[in-house]
């Protein structure tokens, strides 16, 4: 009998164990099929940590983090992208890519501060509306009956308060050297990577305002037409000046200077900042897309991760009609405060003026006497191999705005232009006002042969690339040997035009082969040393041949490889200092010797 009423006892406590478990499971799918609803009893068991208020700064540990939130491009990021495209120029590169960098930052937090603002005006129609004085409403501008600020009793008048926040000021840069080192492709690189609208303009037809050419606030208009005319995006945009050396100030014995000091003295308040009035019409066609973006008006690669869209062209004043059929036009206001600009230019005879203030003069006995002939534009800027410790040394890393790492035994080469002023510029013709609206100023050093050697391979669209692609479109398999790139180079260099050179050679040099290729039975073409040099033709191969042409261009390279060790061995038995210039007096002397100065 006991064993009997054990089993019912555990029959009975089983079923109601399953009767429990299965009301708890409706309870949960009915709590959970009411979307929006919790009970207390679902978090009895979990302590109260704490509230979060939408308008109090982040605390804990992502208290320290940026406001903004981690940036995508870095100044290391937008340096690594140039390095893809632009060869040498490391000081150029990272002044560009902190100044490009440092715009985005200052464009986001005035951002941050606009919403902040609007939120605080939110809230504060908010309270006016929740907490409205019937007296006060009955009877617009009574008095408070008791003051919440109580009045300053001390003589006097009160302290003004300004509530305005920090202003951050931009920063425009200017970028010097001489033509084809790279300075508007550093420009025309970063325009592919930015989220911001970006406009080129060159500044030799810009003439004063009233004179045939174009006035300095067209620069303004190409960047509202690259923002497909959306005043918001384009107050924030870059502008690059090209060429803003050949509006320096002219000597005139008569007349006005309109094409030099008046396109200055417009660009000023541009620069600084201030309010243009633009009338532009819109093409009818299709619509105005920027560099670097879709016609959507959309970038692929923003700042931090968001999307550059443009709202359509937006009329500044009721003086204009519609975007699609008006035949006057729109008028858009435009604010300059935070418009980043570049200035690029050659400056050709700059050096000079910087070595003449710096190096000795010569005045008094023993001291040789300087030509008062003017550098030759045929030559190209001479760069200086300073020994580390030495006065000219000192006096460069005083300049530089980055260290630059360098040992006791070799020496360093420098760019004289690395030690502009301020006063060498106003020599040359720019008036004072604009040059003290520029405060960053970098210079880029002339290509040598080894730098056009890496020019013609390394980029990423380098000049080989293209030609080889171009072959390859045709069936044809082009290669250059390390020798014929080297006399390249040296025949580029001797024209004094950069790395434009490059392609006047190259193009010189296969005008025949392209001619001769397409459409025939060659598929291989082989440009070798001698080639380059013109002591013979293209070498030609038929299909069938691939592993003689691979084998000829093997052996030109062994043999290019055992001179360069060659000569290698022979620098390193010698001084190793032919050519080195390693103070100022030595350069001066070389120079007269060159027959420059």
């Amino acid at each position: 009998m006991a064993t009997t009423f054990s089993s019912a006892q555990k029959a009975r406590a089983s079923y109601i164990g399953f009767s429990i478990i299965a009301r708890s499971f409706a309870t949960c799918a009915t709590r959970n099929s009411s979307s929006g609803q919790f009970f207390r009893s679902d978090f009895s068991n979990q302590p109260f940590t704490g509230s979060y208020e939408a308008g109090q700064p982040t605390t804990g540990p992502l208290g320290e983090a940026p406001i903004l939130g981690a940036p995508r491009h870095t100044p290391k990021v937008l340096k690594q992208h140039l390095d893809q495209f632009v060869v040498g120029q490391e000081r150029a590169k990272k002044v560009l890519s902190v100044a490009v960098y440092n715009h985005y930052q200052r464009i986001q937090e005035l951002q941050r501060r606009e919403e902040e603002e609007e939120q605080r005006l939110q809230q504060r129609l908010r309270r006016d509306k929740s907490e409205i004085h019937p007296l006060e409403d009955e009877f617009p501008g009574h008095q408070e009956s008791i003051p919440t600020t109580p009045h300053d009793q001390a003589l006097g008048a009160a302290p003004i308060f300004d509530p305005s926040p920090l202003t951050l000021e931009k920063a425009n840069i200017l970028l010097l050297g001489p033509s084809g080192v790279g300075k508007t492709l550093m420009a025309k690189t970063l325009a592919r990577v930015l989220a911001v609208p970006f406009s080129m303009s060159d500044c030799t037809p810009f003439t004063q305002a009233g004179y045939i050419g174009e006035d300095a606030q067209v620069c303004v208009e190409r960047l509202l037409a690259a923002a497909n005319y959306d005043v918001v995006a384009a107050e924030q945009g870059i502008i690059c000046l090209d060429e803003v050396d050949k509006i320096a100030a002219a000597k005139t014995a008569h007349g006005k200077d309109v094409g030099g000091e008046g396109v200055q003295q417009a660009l000023l308040k541009i620069i600084e900042g201030t309010t243009l009035h633009i009338q532009a019409k819109q093409e009818r066609a299709a619509p105005r897309s920027a560099t670097g973006l879709d016609p959507s008006g959309s970038t692929g690669s923003p700042m931090y991760g968001g999307k550059y869209a443009s709202s359509g062209p937006t009329s500044a004043s009721g003086s204009g009609g519609s975007s699609s059929g008006s035949s006057k036009g729109e008028t858009y206001s435009i604010r300059t405060d935070n418009i980043l600009f570049i200035f690029t230019g050659a400056f050709i005879g700059l050096n000079k003026i910087i070595l003449n203030r710096v190096s000795k003069g010569s005045i008094g006995f023993g001291s040789p006497i300087r030509s008062s002939s003017s550098l030759s534009s045929e030559n190209p800027d001479m760069t200086l191999s300073v020994k580390p410790g030495s006065e000219e040394s000192k006096l460069f890393e005083k300049h530089l705005p980055f260290f630059t790492p360098s040992s006791p035994d070799q020496s360093t080469r420098y760019n004289p232009l690395d030690l502009v002023e301020p006063s060498d510029l106003q020599t040359y013709g720019m008036i004072p006002e604009l040059v003290g609206r520029i405060p960053i100023t970098t210079a880029l050093s002339a290509l040598d042969e080894e730098s056009l050697v890496r020019v013609l391979t390394e980029p990423r669209n380098s000049l080989v690339r293209q030609y080889e692609h171009m072959f390859q479109l045709s069936g044809v398999e082009l290669r250059f040997t390390s020798g014929s790139l080297r006399e390249i180079a040296k025949s580029s260099l001797g024209m004094g035009t950069g790395a434009r050179g490059l392609r006047t050679c190259v193009e010189r040099l296969l005008g025949e082969a392209m001619f001769e290729a397409p459409g025939s039975s060659i598929k291989h073409i082989l440009i070798t040393e001698a080639v380059a040099q013109r002591k013979q033709a293209p070498i030609y191969l038929a299909r069938g041949q691939q592993h003689r042409f691979h084998t000829m261009f093997a052996a030109e390279e062994e043999e290019w490889e055992a001179r360069m060790r060659q000569r290698r061995g022979e620098q390193a038995n010698g001084d190793g200092r032919d050519g080195e210039m390693g103070s100022f007096e030595e350069y001066r002397e070389k120079s007269k010797a060159a027959g420059v100065m």
